[in-house]
C-alpha cells in the first residue's frame, strides 16, 4: 500500500502499485488531463512511472501555480521534440545516424553524422518541419520499455550504430544495469531511439516547434574525431509562446550589444590589446562614470568610504582567502620574480614541477587579482578595531582579472577584466540583518532608478553533499537564515538554490528580467563568517574581549562591464537622458545659423549638457536622421525665426514628430530639471502636456 505525499503535505494511500497519472486522476480530471510529466521523490519522470512505494510525488504541468511556464514542462516538451525532430531527419535522410540530444534552456539540439554525399542543409528544415507536423498529428504515445544489458547490447550490436553503442557502454560504465529505450508509438513497429527519458505522454503535446540552425560539432566533442552535425531546434506549448521567443530572438539581434557599442562608438575590444580586455571610447566612458558617480554618492549617504588598492598581489594572500587554487583554473598564471625564474631555471625545473610547487605551497608569486575582498581584509587588520568602530564600510571600483576561455568571451557580458562596484561591510553580528537590508534596498534603488523593476531575489545556499564549502555548518547555518530574513522583508519573488552560494558563505542575487524577457543576474549580497576567521580578524567588544566581525560583500552592479552591456540592450543603445553620452544636438538648418546654433550649445554646456553642433554642410533632414542614429535623446533645431524668437525647434529620440518650439532658456532649464531626477519628469512629457 503506497502512500503517496502530495505537495501540500497531503498524503494519499493505494491498495497496490498506481502511475503517476493514475494518482493525479484520483485528484481531479483536470489535473490528469494537464498533466505532462511528473516529480518522484525530486527526480523529473514520466507519467507513467510506476509507484510501488512511499514517494513524493509533484504532477508537472504547463504552468506553475503562479501562471509561469514551469521549466521542468519545458524540459520534457522539448526531449520529446527532439525525438520527433529525429525521426523526421531520418525520413528526409534515411541513412542518417543519431548520435544525442538532448533538450537545453532555449530549446533543443541533435548530434547526427549524414552520409558525406547526403549532408543536411537549411533547406532540408522545411521538408523536416512538415515529417513533425505529421508526427505530432498523429499523436503517438512515447513508450518507455527496457532490456537487461547483455540483450540491450545485443540489440544494438545487431541495429550497427557505433553512437548508440557508445552510449549505451557510458550508461553501463556509469552504472545502469539496464538500458532504456522510447518508441514513439509501439515498440517494435514505430520509431525509436536508445533514451533514458523522461517524456511527455505523447507526441500530440507538443504545440509548435521550429528547426533553428545548423552548426558542426565532433563526437565526444574532439575536433580529432568524426564530424557530426548539430541541428537546433526549439518547441513550445502554443504557437503564441513561439511566436513570442521568435520575436525575442529578432529584438535580441537588434539590441546586440557587441553591434550597437560599435555603432554608437561605446566601446572597443582589439586582438593586440587582448581578448577580453574592454577598451573604453570616450563616450562609453561616459556611461560608465556617470553610474559611477551616481551610485559613488548615494553610498556615502549610507556612510560608506572609498578605498583604492592595487591590481595584484602576493599569492600568499589569496591562498588564504581560498581564492587560489579554489579559482585556480579561471586566474591568471601567478607572476614569479625574476631572480626566482632565472634560479629555477637553471635547476632545470619543468613548468610542471612548477605549478606543483606553487600548488604546494613551496614557492610564493604574485597574482592579478581574482577579487577585491583579501584586499579590502588587510585594510581592516591594518589597525585595532573596537565594537564602537563597526559597521565599517569600504566601497570600491575595483578591477579583477579572470581568465576564460577564449570560447566563452562575450563583448561586454563575459570578459577577462572587469570592474566590480564592490564594496564590504566589517560589522558585529547583531547589526548583521540592518546591514543586509540597507544592502538589499541599495541594489534595489539602482535597479529601480534604471527601470529594471522586473526581478526577482535568489537566496544562493550552500550543497549539503559538496565539498566545496569552507567553515563550521553552524556558522553557514546563521548566514543563511539571515539572507532568507532580509530577502523574504523586500516583498519581491524569492527563490531557494542549493549549490549556487559562494565557497564561503551564502549570497542573494537580484536577477532582472529586461524588456524583452531575457533574465540577468545583477545585483548581489554575500554573508561571510569565513573569511573573517581565516584572517583571524578581530575587534575589541564592549566586554574588552576579542570578538570574531561578520564580512558582508556587495555590489549593486557586480560587473561594470556586464551592466553597461545589459544596458546597452534593455535601453536598445537609447540610454536615458542622464546617461547618454551625447544629450542634446544642435542642428543649425543652414550655415547661416550656425553662430546661433553655438549659442545654443554654449547655454547647455554652461549648464553641464553633453552637447555637440552638427555643423556639416548637409540638409537638416540627413542631419535629424543621423542623430537619431547615435540614438541622442534630444535634438534642437535652429534657424533664422527661432533665432529672432529666442527659441529652438526640439525632436526626440524615438518620436517621429517634432515636439514644437521652445524658448531656449525653457529648454535648458528642462533638460538639466529631466537629468537631475534621472527621468523621473521629462521635458518631452511638458510638450505632450500642453498638446492634450
Amino acid at each position: 500500500m503506497p502512500k503517496i505525499t502530495l505537495p501540500d503535505g497531503s498524503v494519499k494511500e493505494f491498495d497496490g502499485p498506481v502511475t503517476a497519472y493514475q494518482v493525479a486522476e484520483s485528484i481531479g480530471s483536470r489535473l490528469a488531463k494537464a498533466a505532462v510529466g511528473a516529480k518522484v521523490d525530486g527526480v523529473l519522470s514520466d507519467l507513467s512511472t510506476t509507484l510501488d512505494s512511499d514517494c513524493e510525488l509533484a504532477i508537472v504541468t504547463e504552468k506553475t501555480r503562479e501562471g509561469d511556464p514551469d521549466p521542468d514542462a519545458l524540459f520534457l516538451l522539448r526531449h520529446s521534440a527532439a525525438h520527433v525532430m529525429a525521426e523526421a531527419i531520418q525520413r528526409v535522410v534515411p541513412g542518417a545516424l543519431l548520435v544525442y540530444g538532448p533538450p537545453l534552456e532555449t530549446g533543443f539540439y541533435y548530434d547526427i553524422a549524414f552520409p558525406e554525399d547526403r549532408p543536411l542543409r537549411e533547406g532540408d528544415f522545411e521538408a523536416i518541419e512538415k515529417e513533425m507536423e505529421a508526427i505530432v498529428k498523429d499523436d503517438r504515445a512515447f513508450t518507455r520499455y527496457e532490456m537487461p544489458v547483455a540483450d540491450g547490447m545485443s540489440k544494438l550490436d545487431g541495429e550497427g550504430s557505433k553512437y548508440k553503442i557508445d552510449n549505451a557502454r557510458r550508461a553501463v560504465d556509469a552504472g545502469s544495469d539496464a538500458l532504456s529505450w522510447y518508441a514513439t508509438g509501439e515498440p517494435g513497429k514505430d520509431w525509436e531511439d536508445l533514451c533514458r527519458g523522461p517524456h511527455v505522454p505523447s507526441t500530440g503535446r507538443i504545440g509548435a516547434f521550429k528547426i533553428m540552425s545548423l552548426a558542426s560539432a565532433y563526437w565526444h566533442g574532439d575536433e580529432n574525431s568524426d564530424r557530426l552535425t548539430r541541428v537546433y531546434g526549439t518547441a513550445f506549448f502554443s504557437k503564441k509562446d513561439l511566436d513570442h521567443y521568435l520575436h525575442q530572438l529578432e529584438e535580441a539581434k537588434k539590441r546586440d550589444h557587441r553591434v550597437l557599442g560599435k555603432q554608437l562608438d561605446l566601446f572597443h575590444i582589439d586582438d593586440e590589446v587582448g581578448q577580453g580586455l574592454v577598451l573604453w571610447t570616450p563616450r562609453g566612458s561616459i556611461v560608465r562614470k556617470e553610474l559611477q558617480d551616481w551610485i559613488g554618492g548615494e553610498l556615502r549617504k549610507m556612510g560608506y568610504t572609498d578605498v583604492f588598492c592595487p591590481h595584484i598581489g602576493k599569492l600568499g594572500l589569496y591562498k588564504t582567502s581560498g581564492h587560489f587554487p579554489y579559482y585556480q583554473d579561471s586566474q591568471f598564471t601567478p607572476v614569479m620574480e625574476k631572480e626566482f625564474l632565472a634560479a629555477v631555471s637553471e635547476e632545470g625545473c619543468s613548468c610542471a614541477d612548477l605549478s606543483n610547487r606553487m600548488r604546494g605551497g613551496e614557492i610564493d608569486g604574485y597574482l592579478l587579482k581574482p577579487m577585491n575582498c583579501p584586499h579590502h581584509i588587510k585594510i581592516y587588520a591594518s589597525r585595532p578595531r573596537s565594537y564602537r568602530d563597526l559597521p565599517i564600510r569600504l566601497s570600491e571600483f575595483g578591477t579583477v582579472y579572470r581568465w576564460e576561455q577564449s570560447g566563452e568571451l562575450n563583448g561586454l557580458t563575459r570578459v577577462r577584466s572587469f570592474t566590480v562596484d564592490d564594496a564590504h561591510l566589517f560589522c558585529r553580528e547583531d547589526q548583521v540583518a540592518d546591514e543586509v537590508s540597507g544592502c538589499l534596498s541599495l541594489v534595489k534603488i539602482a535597479l529601480d532608478t534604471l527601470g529594471l523593476e522586473d526581478f526577482r531575489v535568489r537566496v544562493g545556499l550552500r550543497d549539503p553533499d559538496s565539498s566545496k564549502y569552507v567553515g563550521d555548518p553552524e556558522v553557514w547555518d546563521k548566514a543563511e537564515q539571515a539572507c532568507r530574513d532580509a530577502a523574504a522583508q523586500l516583498g519581491s519573488k524569492v527563490t531557494e538554490e542549493p549549490g549556487e552560494a559562494a565557497f564561503y558563505g551564502p549570497k542573494i542575487d537580484f536577477v532582472v528580467k529586461d524588456v524583452i524577457g531575457r533574465e540577468w543576474q545583477l545585483g548581489t549580497v554575500q554573508v561571510d563568517y569565513n573569511l573573517p576567521k581565516r584572517f583571524d580578524l578581530e575587534y575589541i567588544g564592549s566586554d574588552n574581549k576579542p570578538h570574531r566581525p561578520v564580512m558582508i560583500h556587495r555590489a549593486p552592479f557586480g560587473s561594470m562591464e556586464r551592466f553597461v552591456g545589459v544596458l546597452i540592450e534593455h535601453f536598445a543603445g537609447a540610454f536615458p537622458l542622464w546617461l547618454a553620452p551625447e544629450q542634446v544636438r544642435v542642428l543649425p538648418v543652414s550655415e547661416k545659423s550656425n553662430d546661433y546654433a553655438e549659442t545654443v550649445c554654449a547655454r547647455l554646456k554652461d549648464r553641464g549638457v553633453r552637447v555637440s553642433v552638427d555643423t556639416h554642410n548637409d540638409r537638416v533632414q540627413a542631419k535629424i536622421k543621423h542623430a537619431a542614429s547615435m540614438k541622442i535623446p534630444y535634438s534642437a533645431i535652429v534657424g533664422p525665426r527661432d533665432e529672432a524668437a529666442g527659441q529652438v525647434s526640439v525632436r526626440a529620440f524615438g518620436i517621429n514628430d517634432a515636439l514644437g518650439s521652445i524658448p531656449v532658456d525653457e529648454f535648458v532649464e528642462g533638460l538639466v530639471a529631466e537629468i537631475a531626477c534621472k527621468g523621473a519628469e521629462r521635458l518631452v512629457d511638458r510638450f505632450e502636456a500642453a498638446t492634450a
